[in-house]
C-alpha cells in the first residue's frame, strides 16, 4: 500500500501541469480593448484611485479575496523541519483547499529564512499584496513571536493555522464531547501530552471555554511542564503546574480528558485505564495517534475517541476551520483574527453537529444516518454548510468585537452569496425551498417501507418543507426508523392493513368502481385493487387525507402511472398527461419534455405537451424560450416527423402569438445563440437563452435526459407529471435520497398550485 501511495502521489503532483493550483484571468482579455483596459493605458486610473484612496485596493484589485500562505518550512506536516523547497507542495496543497472550500485565491510563498525577525520583516514587505496571511508550518517557539509580530504590525487577518485552526476545531469536539458525558466544563481535569504551537493554542482555547488553569498538566519530551523547570519558553510556562508531577503516568491518573498532540505511541493501556469515568482522548499525532482508535475503545468502552485521521470517526481537521474562518474575516474587511472570532467559530461548529447531516455527507462516508453522539462529536469535512454556518459566525463577531471595516447589512444576502460563490445550490432550488416552506403540504409517501424515502421524509421535515406522511407497514417503517436513528418520531405512519385504515378506505372500493365501471372495472376488482399501497395512497389523495401522492422506488414507470391515470385522472381541460425534468446546469435551467409519457405524439399532442411544459417553467418565474427539437433545421430536412414539428409551431405561432417558441431546430443550434445568428437569424428564439426543450418522441427524450443524468454531472429534478387533475408524481426507480427530497418539492409546489386555482 505504502509503494502504490507514493507512485500515486508522484504522479498526481507531476502529470499535467506540475503542481496543484494556477492563476487565471477573471476578466476579458481576447481583444485590443480588453487588453489596453487590463494594462496600460486604463491600468492608469485604478492605480491613482488607490494612490489617493489606499482603502480603493478592495474595491478594483483582488486583494480582498487572496490569502497569502506562508511558510518556512521548519515544522511541515510530520516531516520536520525540511526546508522551504520542500514544503512547497504542502503549500500550494493548502492553497487549493482554500479555493476548493471556501473560493478563496491563494499565493503560496516558501520563505528561505529561519531568523524570526527576519521571516517577519520579509513579511511585513509583501502585505499590502494580500487581504490575509495563513502562516503555515513553522516550528515554535519561534512561531508564538512571529504572529504577535505580524499581529501588531498588519491591518489584515494574520492566523497560524497549525496553533489556532487545531484549536478551534478540538474545541468544538471538547464542548459536545462533554455534552455527551454530561461534565462540568469548569470542573474537569485536561492531561496535555506535547507543549509545541498547537498543545499551547488548544489549551489556551480551552482555557477561553472554560477549563480552570489550575486543572491542566501539561508534558513534553522531557515531562510534565512544572515552575521548577527552566527550560521552558515563555509560552511555555504559562502552563507550568506547581504539583509535585513529573510523568504522563502520574498527570494523567483521574484526568477527565487526554490531548494529544506530541508522538505515536505514548499513551499506553494502564495510562488510559487510570483516567476517570468517561474520558475524552483526543490522540492527534500524525500518522500515529498517541494510542490507536482500535486499542483505545477495546480498552474502555467509556471513551469518546477523536484522531486527527479520516479513516477513523471524530477526525478532528483544520479543514473544518480556516477556509470559513478566512471567508468570514475578508467579507468583512477584518483588521485581525481575534479570540472573538476563534470562539464564534468553534461554537458554530460545535452546534452543527447536532443538526440533521445531509445525504450527501451520509455517501461520501458510506454511512445511513450520521447522528450527533460519541463517534460523531464533530462535522465531517465535506459538509456543504460549513461555509454558510462558520463564514457568518466568524463575521458577526468580528463586527460585534468592532474589527469589522465593511459590517455586512443582509445576512440573507450574504448566506446567498456564500451558497452561490462555492456553486453548493441553483437559484431554481432556492426558490423551490422557499416557496415550500412559505406554505408545506402534506405529502404522502407510499414507499416508506425504504430507508431512503425516510430520510428524505426526514430532511424535508427537519427543513420545514413539507408534511410528510408514511404509507406501509407499521412495524417495519418503525423498526427502520429506530435502526437508522431517524427523527421522525411525529410523522403520521399509516398502515392499510390497521383496523382503523380498513375503517376508512371501506368507501374507496365503491368510489373507485364508479370511477372505471365503464372502462372494464368490476367491484371485485376495485376491491382487490385497493389491497395494493399504490392504490390505497392515490384514493387517500382523491379524498383529501393527503395533498400529493408520490411513490415510484422500487417499480417501472408504465406500473405507476396506470393506477394515477385511473384513480386521480388528468385535468378536465387538459388532452394529454406529460412529463417534464429540469436540468440544473451552470447556464441556468433546462426544462425536458416530454420524458416520461407519450411515445410518439402528435402536433396536437406536441402543442399540449409545450403548453404544460410552458406553465411549469413560469411557475419558476421564468419566461420559456421554446425549442422544439428535430434532427432538421427549419425544413433542411422534410418528412412526417419534420412536418410534425412544423405544424406544431405554426398552431403555436397562431394560436399562442405571445409565446416564444420556434422550430423545428437541432439542438445544438438551439443551444448556441452564435450559431443561430449566423445560420438563423429570421428566429424568434434569436437573442433569447433557450430554457425549454420539447422533443418529438418519448424514444429520444429519455434517451437524452439519461445520458445528460449520467454524464453532464448536472443535477436532474424529476420527473414532474404534468396534466394531472392532483398532485401525483412518480419517482424513477432507484432514486436517490436527494431526488426523493426534490421530488416531494415540487409534490408541494404543485398541491400549493392546485390549491390555488
Amino acid at each position: 500500500m505504502e509503494k502504490l501511495l507514493k507512485k500515486q502521489a508522484f504522479e498526481y503532483h507531476s502529470e499535467g501541469r506540475p503542481g496543484k493550483i494556477e492563476v487565471v484571468p477573471t476578466k476579458p482579455y481576447s481583444t485590443q480593448k480588453d487588453l489596453s483596459l487590463a494594462y496600460t493605458p486604463g491600468v492608469a486610473y485604478p492605480c491613482l484611485a488607490i494612490q489617493e484612496n489606499p482603502h480603493d485596493i478592495y474595491k478594483y484589485t483582488n486583494k480582498g479575496n487572496l490569502v497569502a500562505v506562508i511558510s518556512n518550512g521548519t515544522a511541515v506536516l510530520g516531516l520536520g523541519n525540511i526546508g522551504a523547497d520542500a514544503g512547497k507542495p504542502v503549500m500550494e496543497g493548502k492553497g487549493l483547499l482554500f479555493k476548493v472550500f471556501s473560493d478563496i485565491d491563494v499565493f503560496d510563498i516558501e520563505v528561505n529564512e529561519k531568523d524570526p525577525d527576519k521571516f517577519v520583516e520579509i513579511v511585513k514587505a509583501i502585505a499590502p499584496t494580500f487581504g490575509g496571511i495563513n502562516l503555515e508550518d513553522i516550528k515554535a517557539p519561534e512561531c508564538f513571536e512571529i504572529e504577535r509580530k505580524l499581529k501588531e504590525a498588519l491591518d489584515i487577518p494574520v492566523m497560524h493555522d497549525d496553533q489556532h485552526g487545531t484549536a478551534i476545531i478540538s474545541g468544538a469536539a471538547l464542548m459536545n464531547a462533554l455534552e455527551i458525558v454530561k461534565k462540568d466544563i469548569n470542573k474537569v481535569k485536561l492531561f496535555v501530552s506535547g507543549a509545541g504551537a498547537a498543545a499551547c493554542a488548544c489549551t489556551q482555547m480551552y482555557i477561553h471555554l472554560g477549563i480552570n488553569p489550575k486543572n491542566i498538566i501539561m508534558s513534553d519530551v522531557n515531562g510534565v511542564l512544572t515552575k521548577d523547570r527552566t527550560d521552558l519558553s515563555t509560552v511555555n510556562s504559562k502552563f507550568a503546574t506547581d504539583k509535585n508531577i513529573h510523568t504522563l503516568a502520574e498527570g494523567i491518573k483521574g484526568a477527565d480528558i487526554f490531548l494529544g498532540l506530541s508522538a505515536g505511541g505514548v499513551l499506553k493501556k494502564e495510562y488510559l485505564l487510570s483516567m476517570a469515568k468517561n474520558p475524552i482522548v483526543f490522540a492527534m499525532a500524525n500518522p500515529t495517534p498517541e494510542i490507536t482508535y482500535e486499542e483505545a475503545t477495546s480498552t474502555r468502552s467509556d471513551i469518546i475517541m477523536g484522531t486527527g485521521r479520516s479513516d477513523y470517526p471524530n477526525q478532528i481537521n483544520n479543514l473544518l476551520g480556516f477556509p470559513y474562518i478566512f471567508r468570514g474575516a475578508l467579507d468583512v474587511e477584518a483588521t485581525g483574527i481575534n479570540e472573538e472570532m476563534k470562539i464564534a467559530a468553534s461554537k458554530a461548529i460545535a452546534a452543527l453537529t447536532k443538526e440533521p447531516v445531509p445525504e450527501e455527507v451520509n455517501i461520501a462516508f458510506g454511512t445511513h444516518n450520521l447522528k450527533f453522539g460519541k463517534t460523531y462529536i464533530i462535522p465531517k469535512a465535506t459538509d456543504p454548510r460549513l461555509i454558510t454556518i462558520v463564514a457568518k459566525a466568524v463575521a458577526k463577531a468580528a463586527m460585534d468585537s468592532g474589527v469589522a471595516r465593511k459590517p455586512i447589512q443582509d445576512w440573507d444576502k450574504y448566506e446567498d452569496e456564500l451558497i452561490k460563490r462555492m456553486g453548493l445550490s441553483n437559484p431554481v432550488k432556492r426558490q423551490m425551498k422557499s416557496a415550500c416552506k412559505n406554505n408545506p403540504k402534506r405529502i404522502l409517501l407510499a414507499d416508506a417501507e425504504h430507508y431512503s424515502t425516510l430520510k428524505a421524509a426526514e430532511i424535508v421535515t427537519n427543513e420545514k418543507l413539507a408534511i410528510p406522511i408514511l404509507l406501509g407497514d407499521r412495524k417495519k417503517i418503525t423498526q427502520l426508523i429506530k435502526e437508522n436513528e431517524l427523527e421522525l418520531n411525529d410523522v403520521e405512519i399509516i398502515d392499510i392493513k390497521s383496523d382503523e385504515e380498513k375503517k376508512r378506505g371501506l368507501p374507496f372500493a365503491q368510489q373507485l368502481f364508479e370511477k372505471r365501471m365503464r372502462s372494464g372495472m368490476t367491484l371485485k376488482s376495485a376491491k382487490e385493487k385497493l389491497k395494493s399501497s399504490t392504490y390505497y395512497s392515490l384514493m387517500l389523495v382523491e379524498n383529501g387525507f393527503a395533498d400529493a401522492f408520490l411513490s415510484g422506488l422500487t417499480s417501472n414507470y408504465p406500473s405507476m402511472i396506470r393506477p394515477a391515470l385511473e384513480v386521480i385522472g388528468r385535468k378536465k381541460n387538459e388532452a394529454i398527461v406529460s412529463g417534464t425534468y429540469i436540468l440544473l446546469t451552470k447556464k441556468g435551467p433546462l426544462f425536458l419534455s416530454d420524458c416520461t409519457v407519450n411515445k410518439n405524439p402528435s402536433s396536437e399532442d406536441l402543442m399540449e405537451i409545450t403548453l404544460q411544459t410552458a406553465s411549469i417553467v413560469k411557475g419558476f418565474n421564468m419566461e420559456p424560450n421554446i425549442a422544439m427539437l428535430s434532427y432538421s433545421n427549419f425544413g433542411s430536412a422534410s418528412d412526417e416527423r419534420t412536418t410534425k414539428i412544423k405544424n406544431t409551431v405554426n398552431m403555436l405561432h397562431q394560436k399562442y402569438p405571445e409565446l416564444h417558441v420556434d422550430g423545428e431546430i437541432q439542438a445544438n443550434i438551439a443551444l448556441d445563440q452564435d450559431l443561430m445568428k449566423e445560420s438563423f437569424p429570421f428566429s424568434q428564439l434569436l437573442g433569447r437563452r433557450v430554457n425549454t426543450l420539447i422533443f418529438p418522441s418519448l424514444e429520444s427524450a429519455n434517451i437524452a435526459y439519461k445520458l445528460l443524468q449520467k454524464t453532464s454531472g448536472f443535477e436532474l429534478i424529476g420527473p414532474i407529471l404534468n396534466g394531472m387533475n392532483k398532485p401525483a408524481h412518480i419517482l424513477h426507480m432507484g432514486s436517490s435520497v436527494n431526488e426523493i427530497v426534490n421530488m416531494i418539492m415540487i409534490s408541494v409546489m404543485d398541491a400549493q398550485m392546485k390549491h390555488n386555482l
